[in-house]
């Protein structure tokens, strides 16, 4: 595929979808038919920017495209989608499953906490379920129930039952020894700055900061993340921000004051301008719904 053709590959959030994450959940989850019904079952080729997804096709047929290889699935299988990788889906009427959806900071996190070295949600690959079928369906069942019902200590619970999902994939991976493709130079440098960020969101670091802890120049930081992310390097970072601050807003107590604190702005006055200029609302606004 070259520039011209991948230039031209949509960028979304979801599938047809390319506002900004709606949510202040590090992940998204839903059913397959959920969406790929209401596009006569076909998901057509995309990109996400800053999102990891993990298809588990439990029922039915489906054929995976990702970065121009494609899979027949006739059997229940997980596949990982990595950001950036362009992907489309077609499936059979009566497929059923789940596509959850993670965002950059959970995937960080997920793999601060697991030792896979081979980073293995950076590449794309497609894994058979065998025996483990039923154990996956109670798994991911759960994890779509706990998204779609609120409830106390929800994100404790959704960053367990999808850190199981994960370690399923990295022993399945070992199992098979899949040979790990190593990623290229600048997706490295994408991961390496991701886990800055999270490490420093708070500091309102320079660009020039992240690029020199990286050991690169700030021409080439945000050059790189304009190509793989269709960002700004700054525009990463504030967008790590405002999740953050959305959090904060709705799962918390803490006034605008203190949540403007809590994440380094100096005056609650420019919080409340970075939040509207990003979002539109003020952050009283957003908390409240109107």
């Amino acid at each position: 595929m070259d520039r011209s053709t991948l230039h031209n590959i949509p960028v979304f959030k979801l599938y047809g979808e390319r506002g900004e994450w709606r949510t202040p959940d590090l992940l998204h989850c839903e059913s397959i038919p959920e969406r790929s019904s209401l596009h006569d079952w076909e998901i057509r080729r995309h990109r996400h920017a800053d999102l990891t997804q993990l298809l588990y096709v439990r029922k039915g047929t489906a054929l995976l495209e990702v970065e121009g290889e494609q899979t027949q699935i006739d059997r229940p299988s997980i596949q990982v989608v990595p950001p950036m990788c362009v992907h489309g889906f077609q499936f059979s009427p009566d497929v059923d499953g789940f596509v959850i959806t993670i965002a950059a900071p959970l995937i960080g996190w997920l793999q601060e906490q697991g030792d896979d070295k081979r980073s293995i949600l950076q590449r794309p690959s497609c894994h058979a379920v065998g025996t483990d079928t039923s154990w996956l369906d109670t798994l991911c069942a759960t994890l779509n129930q706990e998204y779609a019902n609120p409830a106390p200590s929800r994100d404790l619970l959704l960053r367990s039952l999808v850190g199981a999902l994960v370690v399923w994939i990295v022993r399945r991976d070992e199992e098979l020894h899949v040979a790990g493709e190593r990623p290229d130079r600048g997706q490295s440098y994408l991961s390496a700055f991701s886990k800055l960020i999270e490490e420093h969101y708070r500091e309102h670091l320079p660009m020039s900061r992240y690029a020199a802890l990286l050991g690169v120049t700030p021409v080439y930081l945000n050059t790189l993340c304009q190509r793989l992310t269709d960002q700004s390097a700054l525009s990463i970072v504030h967008q790590r921000l405002l999740l953050e601050a959305k959090r904060n807003l709705v799962y918390t107590t803490l006034n605008v004051s203190q949540i403007a604190d809590l994440l380094g702005f100096s005056e609650p006055t420019y919080f409340n301008r970075f939040f509207k200029r990003l979002t539109g609302k003020t952050p009283n606004r957003f908390r409240t719904g109107k």
